[in-house]
């Protein structure tokens, strides 16, 4: 068995062992006419599943079943045949939808609300307490790059925004299963690549996703997994490093060679290749090239780091901290803790510093009263003056013993008389 089959059979094994979100079984669906006759089989014996925090791409061109799917598993729809489960229920139990997040291919939002009134108004659809609802989206806007246009309405943003507006309405109430429906659509290269990040970092806080995209390049750099639909029936299905390997080729890359170098590498590949009977002249050297996401982002990026200015989105910020895991949000409180500790403001400091100098008075008053000695300044003692008072007063109760003596001779004397 080679690696590669190794490692797959590995991935297969451990994508069995993962937690089931979304199992499908013989999935029929059949749209009938005005007298119910069929009219088109748009889903025609579906079955996958898909596992707790997976990327799941749908495939496919125009009308071959990607959105019906879709709305089959938001319960949209109800099937003609078949089975589904979402978290071990029916698509139709109510709580199961609390868990789910849906970005639709046409954001349906109200064009006279502002981003934050938008996004307050789904959280109070999930019952959301209004100072939750105020702190997610905060970090939402921030996440999207909508931040700084918060207060123009939806009505005014374009096609990429209200995608950037209708991704934050999709995670506002914490989903653990998200169904994007081409979630990059109308987005500028650089949203692109910070929706596919925030996907794949998603997936790896253990939320599951699903995505539906006519982007191929979108769909390779984030799914582990793709489904393949035409004319409503699945043609093929697997992980992309199955789908897309090429098993009877092989690249090789090397930093610069030189000529004679390249010379030697080339003749020992076709004498093997002439050996084994296999075509020489299909050996082709070229260099490398970054593709054109990785050169635009590059340049905007030296452009950004200029100071240039644009009236339009942002680039997002991190992910949004009630989105994270629970270890990672729990040790980025201690390690502001931590922080505060060691970087007390000066106030503190100087206030710590005042109390400490009252306890000081304090003790040095006391030992002044013990003394019987007056001084005159305000500092803490010093080690001769704690020395010298010390003396003085053995010295007192010395002559006070002695007084006491003679007192008591005296007083004797009187009683013998």
């Amino acid at each position: 068995m080679s690696s590669v089959e190794t490692v797959d059979t590995q991935e297969t094994k451990r994508n069995d062992e993962k937690e089931t979100v979304v199992s499908v079984q013989g999935l029929v669906k059949v749209f009938k006419d005005f007298w119910g006759r069929p009219k088109a089989h748009a889903v025609n014996n579906v079955s996958f599943q898909v596992k707790k925090g997976e990327v799941f791409g749908l495939l496919g061109p125009n009308g071959s079943g990607k959105s019906t799917t879709v709305k089959l598993l938001l319960g949209l729809l109800n099937p003609t045949r078949g089975h589904i489960e979402v978290f071990g229920r029916s698509t139709r139990h109510v709580a199961t939808k609390r868990r789910i997040g849906y970005l639709p291919e046409e954001s349906y939002l109200y064009r006279y609300l502002n981003s934050g009134e938008t996004l307050d108004f789904f959280g109070s659809l999930f019952n959301l307490a209004p100072e939750e609802r105020k702190q997610r989206t905060e970090q939402l806007l921030e996440m999207v790059g909508l931040d700084k246009v918060r207060r123009r309405t939806v009505g005014e943003f374009s096609k990429g925004m209200q995608r950037r507006i209708g991704l934050a309405q999709a995670l506002i109430n914490d989903p653990d299963l998200i169904i994007l429906d081409e979630p990059t659509s109308g987005l500028d290269p650089i949203g692109c690549r910070e929706v596919k990040d925030l996907i794949v970092e998603l997936a790896r806080r253990g939320k599951t996703v699903i995505l539906s995209s006519h982007l191929l390049a979108d769909v390779e750099d984030v799914c582990d997994r793709v489904v393949i639909y035409y004319g409503g029936k699945i043609q093929a299905i697997g992980s992309l490093s199955e789908l897309l390997v090429t098993p009877d080729r092989l690249r090789i890359t090397t930093p610069e060679l030189d000529r004679s170098t390249l010379e030697n590498v080339l003749q020992i590949i076709r004498k093997d290749l002439t050996q084994r009977g296999r075509n020489a002249s299909s050996v082709v050297v070229d260099a490398p090239t970054q593709n054109l996401e990785s050169y635009f982002l590059s340049v905007v990026e030296k452009a950004r780091s200029s100071e240039e200015e644009t009236s339009g989105a942002t680039s997002g910020g991190s992910v949004a901290e009630y989105l994270r895991s629970t270890e990672n949000r729990s040790s980025q409180i201690q390690d502001k803790i931590l922080e505060r500790l060691v970087n007390r403001p000066e106030s503190v400091k100087l206030q710590e510093k005042v109390i400490e100098k009252e306890k000081t008075d304090k003790v040095d008053e006391k030992l002044k009263e013990i003394l019987g000695k007056t001084f005159t300044s305000s500092q803490p003692l010093s080690a001769e003056e704690l020395s010298e008072g010390l003396k003085s007063k053995e010295e007192k109760e010395k002559n006070l013993r002695k007084a006491n003596e003679k007192l008591a001779d005296l007083l004797g004397g009187k009683e013998q008389k």
